[in-house]
């Protein structure tokens, strides 16, 4: 999954479509939605990486975005109901910024739930197995578990230890 995520540097060609049925909704005057449109679409770029997710587009007026994994917060999945028809969805990602809207929007996406999913549990910082790189570790809980046994048995010594220094207090 990591390599196909990887691969996508470019939104679907499908995105154009879509722009051009968005500038439609402008009536008679729908070919000025649809220039900016056109070059948002022919400068989008994306780069995933071990990192986090960068993205640029424009071309007067430069934009990129980067974000490192650490600083995202949450992800979702949003598509109208013409990105549906067209196979289309877009992934946002929200940090913790003072803003209420997402930071970045991937648009453009076929592979949205892929995307998504890689992103979600790269956010959510889950280690790879020594065994097989590139999927994810058991999300069975074991681990946690484990961390959990552990944590009790340390609580249970350090009662242990408290209780005779309460006893004596209370004499």
């Amino acid at each position: 999954m990591e390599q196909r995520v990887f691969a996508i540097s470019r939104p679907a060609p499908i995105l154009m479509k879509y722009y051009v049925i968005l500038s439609f909704a402008a009536g008679p005057f729908f070919f000025i939605p649809l220039i900016p449109l056109y070059f948002r679409y022919h400068t989008l770029k994306y780069e995933f990486d071990q990192e986090g997710i960068s993205m640029s587009w424009g071309i007067l007026f430069r934009r990129q975005v980067s974000l490192t994994y650490a600083r995202i917060q949450d992800i979702h999945l949003t598509s109208n109901f013409v990105e549906r028809w067209l196979g289309l969805g877009r992934v946002q990602i929200q940090t913790a910024s003072a803003s209420a809207g997402a930071e970045m929007t991937i648009e453009g996406l076929r592979e949205f739930e892929m995307v998504r999913d890689y992103h979600y549990t790269r956010m959510r910082g889950v280690k790879q197995t020594a065994g097989s790189p590139g999927q994810p570790a058991a999300a069975d809980g074991t681990d946690l578990a484990a961390a959990l046994r552990e944590v009790a048995r340390e609580l249970s010594a350090v009662r242990q230890a408290i209780e005779p220094l309460l006893e004596r207090r209370e004499r």
